[in-house]
Parts: C-alpha cells; structure tokens; sequence
C-alpha cells in the first residue's frame, strides 16, 4: 500500500474545483480546504474526510481513496445546495487531473447524503467519490 499520493491528490482535487467556473459562480468562489474560523454564512464548498485502502498489485504501489466534498448552506430547502453538489459531481467524475505525485487512474461518483445540520437552519451534502491513484 501507498499513502504517498494523498497530498497530491487533495491538492489536485482543490485546484480543479477551484477552477471551475459554475462552482466558483455559484458560491462566489467559497471553496475551501480548510473551512476559515468563525462562522461561515452563504454557501461553500469544502473537502472533507478521506478512506483509504491498499490496491497494490504486482505492477507497483496504488490505492483507492474514497473522498468527501461537502456542499454547506444556510439557504433554505435543498434546492441551491443540490445545484452546487451537482456542479461539483459534473467538475470532478472522470476528470483528468494531473498529479504531483503518481496518477490518477480513475475518480468516480460513489454516494451522496443530504441532510439538515442537527437543529440549525444549515443544509449539507456530502459527496463521496473513489479515486485509483497509482504511484510511479
């Protein structure tokens, strides 16, 4: 197994997001890797928890990274964060992102969950995707 691609990963994932026009139009270019302190208004976009697991084999080292971006906001209803969750869905299945480290074989949708932020007025969606890196 190899946890050696992670960073590239992540830091290629924030760029092609970052990068694309109909998220930053939509959230008026509120994605983050770390969430700023205090409290965040509006809606943003921001990566989350990560799995990983070993899928070496007798070519080299890999892993499959199971990711999460979170769609967050205090509009009310489902309706704009799913707009946002749709935008980052379409930004990064089958993408082609160009890593520091390794390469990306393969990112694909593989869940997501909405739901209300306990009793707050607060909307999340939390997208997970599966990414095959491969180091080289």
């Amino acid at each position: 197994m190899t946890y050696a691609i992670a960073t590239a990963l992540q830091k290629a994932v924030f760029e092609q997001l970052q990068a694309d026009a109909t998220i930053t139009a939509l959230v008026a270019g509120a994605v983050y890797d770390a969430i700023p302190p205090g409290i965040v208004g509006g809606t943003y976009v921001s990566l989350g928890p990560e799995d990983v697991r070993d899928a070496s084999d007798d070519t080299g080292y890999g892993a499959w990274h199971e990711i999460t971006v979170s769609v967050v906001t205090d509009e009310a209803g489902f309706s704009g964060a799913k707009k946002v969750a749709t935008a980052v869905s379409d930004a990064l299945v089958d993408a082609s992102l160009t890593l520091d480290r390794g390469h990306l074989v393969a990112l694909n949708f593989y869940r997501a969950r909405a739901r209300r932020v306990q009793d707050a007025d607060v909307r999340r969606i939390d997208l997970r995707f599966r990414a095959r890196v491969e180091d080289s």
